[in-house]
């Protein structure tokens, strides 16, 4: 039976590839499909609008999916449609996420405002207990509409200040304020939201634009003009230009021959144009017929137009289709989220296998972690050809690869040392990366435009990819010294020859990530000096590359001088996680240097846990050898 077992692991892993990745969505008959597909130019690229509204989700509320009073829930492009053309509707979901107490306060929420009442007695025992959220932390625009005002003085007020001088509150408010302007930049994006009928006022100007300009214009001369006609053409002017610079979206394709993604409109602009041309352009009149059949609930009519508009558009921007479409597909797999489920997964049974079935369970860790390692691959590779960059472009991205050289790395281990450690270390740095990489896709578009000073492929492929190897190589040898410490310290499992082993791969990992941490470094200099003429400036992110070069080499030469034995070096590639950390995260807070990406929150808080715990671990480390359980173990000829 035990022969069945990886076969049965690798099913298992397969089904949930299947399920996660082809999940059916909601039961409704409107081509919520069509309408994700739909492409739109935003923060400088073309995107589909299911990026859209899952990307704005996530930086309004940190999750994709929007939950009801009533117990149901909404996907991205439900909601999506709801804010661009119900927006009277999307105004009372519960989208936008506050945590700080201060301003939690300023709106007039408290302790007992804020508290869920749940019907389910079993539910109110998971809140005491912590396993459901015991008060809300989400809050509508309907509820926060009364202290706009407020908000938006309180918010320039801290935006007048420099990032790192901010305190708690002043950071918070900011970032409400942003949410609140991108709300509502959204909803002047494709229709006008005081107008309940966009389409018949579209069809009204069409019908009379010539004697509505000419209303207009001998209303201007002072000559007898229809009043009413010349007032109506000067209100839906205004809306235009409300729109326009509202908007958020640049949902309107060029109507000419170039369709190079600069031509691309806003929809108040391309309506303002329609004054010139005496032709109301047909893309926004396919936006305000889908905004009808929306409103009306008709998903014949609005399927239709969809479908239609997806046809006219596949004539003409067949690469930019092409792309959304592929988009729209990656995102609806989420293949990191899989790999995530997949690396808890591989981690549990790697552990197990060192207390039950050793052989029959190592290989089924070794199995399914081959294919998280294929599913965060082909997710990279997807983002590479959406972006057209090598795989490393921000921060995100940089979680991303850490976790996918550190996986990498721990396949070649296990293949070597098939013993599950090289399973267990693998299982746990891809999840804790995919972790980091979540919390980063919070802030907005992950496939964001580079900065000028950054856009060099050249550059971005070899000194970013080889110091990010460096990095990914820094952390497996931290996370091998943990599991090291922790089966000495809490279980029976590590016995000398076990050691042995795991002091040699802690001791390869370290020569490899001094190798490449060096040669990324060196490399960085170069291009710093090409982008900013030094090679060198003690910049706080060179400094931090630095670092862990020096920490790397020290345990390199504490090992051959024999001045460390295997714990004293497992202790020092712990606090190679600490230093490797400063360096990737920690120098992009301070708010000074070339490389500062800005004060945050939540990552600053992470890190100082982070930090704490391996601090702990190293502590635990130099617990009394004859105090670990394998102390017996390890002390056998």
């Amino acid at each position: 039976m035990k022969r069945f077992i990886p076969i049965l692991a690798v099913i298992a892993a397969l089904l949930l590839v299947a399920r996660t990745a082809f999940a059916p969505g909601p039961d409704t008959e409107f081509d919520l499909d069509g309408f994700g597909r739909l492409p739109v130019l935003a923060d400088g690229r073309i995107k589909p609008l299911d990026t859209v509204g899952r990307t704005t989700l996530l930086s309004l509320q940190a999750r994709q999916t929007v939950y009801l009073a009533d117990g149901g829930k909404l996907t991205p492009n439900q909601w999506l449609l709801d804010v661009l053309f119900r927006p009277e509707v999307a105004d009372t979901y519960r989208t936008f996420r506050i945590d700080n107490l201060d301003v939690l306060q300023m709106i007039g929420q408290d302790e007992e405002t804020r508290k869920r009442v749940y019907e389910s007695a079993f539910v109110r025992f998971m809140a005491v207990l912590g396993f459901a959220p015991s008060h809300y932390s989400r809050f509508s625009f309907d509820q926060l509409a009364p202290f706009l005002a407020e908000i938006d003085r309180q918010g320039e007020l801290a935006a007048s200040l420099e990032a790192p001088q901010r305190d708690s509150f002043q950071r918070a408010i900011v970032k409400l304020r942003s949410k609140l302007v991108l709300y509502q930049q959204l909803k002047h994006s494709a229709v006008f939201p005081g107008d309940e009928d966009f389409l018949t006022t579209l069809q009204s100007l069409q019908d009379n634009f010539a004697e509505g300009i000419a209303a207009v214009r001998a209303r201007s001369n002072g000559e007898e003009h229809d009043e009413e006609l010349a007032s109506r053409m000067i209100d839906v002017g205004q809306m235009f230009l409300a729109m326009d610079q509202m908007a958020y979206l640049i949902p309107l394709p060029p109507l000419g021959e170039d369709t190079s993604d600069h031509n691309w409109q806003k929809t108040g602009r391309a309506l303002l144009n329609s004054f010139q041309s005496g032709l109301v352009n047909p893309y926004a009149l396919a936006y305000a017929g889908m905004a009808r059949s929306w409103r009306d609930q008709t998903p014949e009519t609005f399927n239709t137009i969809v479908g239609l508009y997806t046809a006219q558009l596949d004539t003409k921007f067949g690469d930019q289709m092409k792309k959304a479409n592929t988009e729209r597909a990656f995102n609806q797999t989420e293949p990191f989220y899989l790999s995530l489920l997949l690396y808890v997964f591989v981690f549990l049974v790697a552990i197990a296998s060192w207390l039950v079935w050793p052989e029959a369970l190592q290989k089924s860790a070794y199995y399914v972690l081959w294919l998280a390692w294929i599913a965060t691959t082909a997710g990279i590779i997807t983002r590479m050809w959406l972006e057209g960059r090598p795989p490393v472009t921000n921060l995100y991205s940089s979680a991303l690869f850490v976790g996918w050289g550190s996986v990498a790395l721990c396949l070649f281990l296990e293949r070597v040392y098939p013993n599950a450690i090289g399973a267990t270390a693998g299982g746990l740095t891809g999840f804790a990366t995919m972790i980091v990489a979540h919390q980063l896709s919070l802030s907005g578009d992950t496939l964001e435009m580079m900065r000028a000073v950054l856009d060099s492929n050249f550059w971005l492929a070899t000194h970013v990819i080889v110091i990010t190897i460096g990095y990914s190589a820094t952390f497996l040898a931290g996370f091998l010294a943990i599991i090291y410490v922790f089966r000495g310290v809490l279980t029976r499992s590590l016995d000398r020859d076990t050691s042995k082993i795991m002091e040699r791969m802690v001791y390869g990992i370290v020569c490899f990530a001094t190798l490449f941490s060096l040669v990324g470094t060196i490399l960085g200099g170069i291009w710093a000096d090409q982008s900013w003429g030094r090679f060198w400036g003690w910049d706080p992110k060179e400094n931090g590359a630095l670092l862990i070069v020096m920490w790397n080499a020290i345990i390199l030469h504490a090992r051959w001088g024999g001045l460390a034995r295997a714990r004293g070096i497992m202790a020092m590639a712990i606090f190679g996680n600490i230093v490797t950390s400063w360096s990737w995260f920690g120098t992009n807070m301070l708010g000074v240097g070339l490389h500062s990406y800005g004060f945050m929150d939540a990552a600053f808080n992470a890190l100082v846990a982070f930090v704490a715990a391996n601090l702990a671990i190293i502590a635990l480390a130099y617990v009394p050898r004859s105090k670990w359980l394998s102390a017996t173990r390890l002390a056998q000829a």
